[in-house]
């Protein structure tokens, strides 16, 4: 990857005793000082070259063994820091200096995940990120500096203000593999923040100033949005020539089962697959790692370090724990749209700091990208957190570009994750939560929709569609998943929709009335159970089988008199307007009988046969020789719907739920994000070495190249943090 080194070699020595020489005078015991030039040597050896694996999982361990008495780690770091220093004062700086940037940094990833993986404290003490004070140094360079702020500062400055090109797509893209790494602390700890979890390099990351912060948010976001293509023409770096072989580190990473890069097929693919991008996809694991970050701070420490004061969900004591604010998650929240300043409106000039980004184009890049878990993470990220991007995507014409990946992607829930699912779910619900949604997807009309196999759907609404995946997840969940908060989630968004309905289809009709019956099926043999439970014993009981039986009883309690508000307002609201809805409540109304007697039902029920005693009386008051036919019983509807008035119906309260973000959300979000960045192979880890999530460790590993998706997959979190209220 550098360039022929310019420094003399050993005397007759050839290319591989170089390599050789230098690599293990690296990991060897043997110092040398910061300023040695021994270090330029390092940093311009072309890095393709090969090495068995057994040496490169002895070069790790030598690594460790020696790096408390040389600090090689951090005099590379230091080195890292200067080439990043130099290749942003100076934009025409040679190639040879971008290459030397990328040697450091990616032989830095390298030994220190191996040093992260291998951690046996939670001491930064560890990874001895200082100089030793006999350690003679450069004129300047202040030896007791804070080694991991000094990088992350070069690091995050070079990403957030060096743009993309040719010439620093590869810098750019290996920065961001060395943000993963120095994160990856997290992975060694629990899901629940505690005040002695040791993660130097993401607190040094929160502790920079909001200026920077702003710029490495907006550039790890265009580069998700642009998407930048790997430069094949650039003859700069020999890893993107055809005939390339894994260079040294390439094979350090993959041997040592410590890879860093993407692996070396993936880098040059060209499948034209257009959701994935290894840029993008590692700016987003890093923007997302990053939002979500909270530290736990001892709560007898100074408060007055916070750059907030006042009492934010953040910074709520957690026993003696408060957590400190969290600038990326601030800066994600505050970002406007470049096209449109807020003060126009509200006469207010908002701070010039703001992130400003391109909401147009990142709605269309979000639309295009939803099968893949990280984009649903960003999109719900934006729609709970930024009010400007709710707001944005609410007036859009074109609600479709979002709306059909979701549904498709529901649709086809028995390939995806309970997480993956149930995050889409809660952004249907916080955008059903407003009205505008509710009434604009019933006015785009979809011509076909080629996907949904089951029935054939012609010129069906948005609105229409998104019932019927609604429905088909609850059944889904009902016979698979099992999930209370998956039902009450769809249940929710429905319930928000309901009133709204406008000319809700034939299908999505017969549906919404199958719901009820599915789940009255369900209450019916829970109840069943129980009173054959009742019928042996005298009683119900109070062991644990009983206990769980009228729990679940309850619940499907719950769920069918929600099911039946949401046909309520429907009738009470809307019912002129979906004639389609008073059919099928006709064509199965003996699904509602057994329960006109119930107390938690029955008022809701009697406003059905109300609405069926006026269409029933109207369809026997004509006279009509033979059978009526489908077509002319919904012709009556349609006609006698104008001459139907609410009164004498009984009015009930409109449901409406919204989503409320658990107090806590890194205990969901980090596990949950750091699973779906080590299954796309962006990172590997010892799963061993895992904390933050279960991981289910191979009994035997005959094949070193099996997919890495396989070991993390089955690691669904089963805690869902959040909150639904009425």
């Amino acid at each position: 990857m550098g360039a022929v080194p310019s420094t003399p070699r050993l005397s007759g020595a050839r290319p591989q005793d170089t390599a050789d020489y230098l690599i293990g005078s690296f990991v060897g015991e043997k110092t040398f000082p910061i300023g040695s030039d021994f270090w330029q040597k390092l940093l311009e050896l072309p890095l393709n070259l090969h090495w068995p694996t057994h040496r490169v999982q002895e070069a790790c361990k030598l690594f460790a063994q020696n790096n408390c008495n040389t600090r090689h780690l951090t005099k590379i770091l230091i080195h890292l820091s200067w080439c990043l220093q130099e290749c942003v004062s100076n934009s025409g700086a040679p190639s040879e200096v971008y290459e030397k940037a990328v040697n450091a940094v990616y032989i830095s990833s390298v030994f220190l995940k191996y040093l992260i993986e291998n951690a046996q404290s939670n001491s930064i003490e560890e990874f001895h990120l200082s100089l030793n004070e006999s350690e003679p140094a450069p004129n300047g360079f202040k030896t007791d500096q804070n080694i991991e702020s000094l990088v992350m500062h070069n690091v995050l400055n070079f990403i957030g203000s060096v743009e993309v090109s040719p010439k620093t797509y590869l810098l750019h893209h290996e920065l961001l593999n060395f943000m993963l790494v120095a994160m990856s602390t997290q992975l060694l700890y629990g899901p629940a923040p505690g005040p002695t979890d040791m993660n130097p390099f993401i607190d040094a990351a929160m502790a920079q100033e909001s200026s920077l912060v702003g710029l490495v948010v907006r550039r790890l976001l265009l580069n998700y949005i642009i998407r930048p293509r790997i430069p094949y023409n650039s003859a700069s770096y020999p890893v993107f020539s055809g005939g390339s072989q894994p260079g040294v580190l390439q094979r350090v990473g993959s041997a040592a089962a410590t890879l860093v890069l993407l692996p070396f097929n993936y880098l040059v693919s060209s499948t034209g697959d257009g959701s994935r991008n290894p840029l993008a996809d590692s700016s987003l694991h890093v923007l997302l790692i990053l939002n979500y970050y909270h530290k736990c701070v001892v709560g007898d420490e100074s408060l007055t370090d916070r750059s907030d004061d006042s009492a934010t969900s953040d910074s709520l004591s957690k026993g003696k724990t408060y957590f400190s604010d969290n600038p990326y998650c601030k800066a994600l929240e505050n970002a406007r749209d470049i096209e449109f300043d807020r003060v126009d409106i509200e006469g207010n000039a908002h701070s010039g700091s703001h992130v400003r980004l391109p909401f147009a184009s990142l709605f269309d890049t979000l639309g295009m990208c939803l099968a893949d878990e990280t984009a649903v993470l960003l999109l719900y990220t934006l729609v709970h957190g930024n009010s400007d991007f709710l707001e944005y995507v609410l007036v859009r014409t074109d609600l479709d570009t979002l709306l059909m990946p979701i549904l498709e992607t529901l649709y086809s829930a028995s390939k995806r994750t309970s997480n993956h699912i149930y995050i889409l779910l809660i952004i249907l619900l916080i955008l059903s939560q407003d009205s505008s949604f509710n009434a604009s997807i019933h006015k785009i009309v979809l011509p076909s929709i080629p996907w949904y196999q089951e029935h054939l759907l012609h010129r069906t609404s948005l609105g229409s569609l998104m019932v019927i995946i609604l429905i088909r997840t609850v059944k889904y969940n009902l016979s698979k998943l099992r999930d209370l908060y998956l039902h009450t989630t769809c249940l929710a968004t429905l319930a928000n929709m309901a009133p709204h309905f406008h000319h809700l289809s034939a299908y999505a009709s017969q549906r919404l009335v199958s719901l009820f019956y599915m789940l009255s099926r369900k209450y019916n043999k829970l109840a069943e159970r129980i009173d054959d439970k009742m019928g042996k014993s005298g009683s119900l009981g109070q062991d644990s089988l009983a206990e769980d039986l009228s729990a679940e009883l309850h619940i499907y309690t719950d769920f069918l008199r929600i099911v039946l508000e949401i046909l309520n307002a429907i009738l009470t609201y809307a019912l002129p307007r979906n004639p389609e809805v008073v059919y099928a409540i006709m064509h199965r109304q003996e699904v509602f009988e057994p329960f006109k007697n119930h107390p938690r039902f029955s008022e809701l029920i009697e406003n059905i046969y109300m609405v069926l005693d006026f269409f029933n009386s109207r369809i026997d008051s004509q006279t009509h020789d033979g059978e009526w036919s489908a077509e002319k019983v919904l012709q009556l509807i349609i006609m006698n719907c104008r001459s139907w008035r609410v009164e004498g119906m009984k009015m009930f309260t409109q449901l409406h739920f919204s989503y409320e973000q658990e107090s806590h959300p890194e205990e969901f979000f980090t596990p949950y994000i750091w699973r779906v960045a080590l299954s796309q192979r962006g990172l590997s880890f010892d799963p061993s070495a895992i904390n933050l999530f279960p991981v289910d460790l191979p009994i035997e590993k005959p094949n070193d190249d099996v997919d890495d998706q396989s070991k993390f997959q089955n690691t669904n979190l089963n805690e869902h943090r959040v909150l639904l209220d009425l």
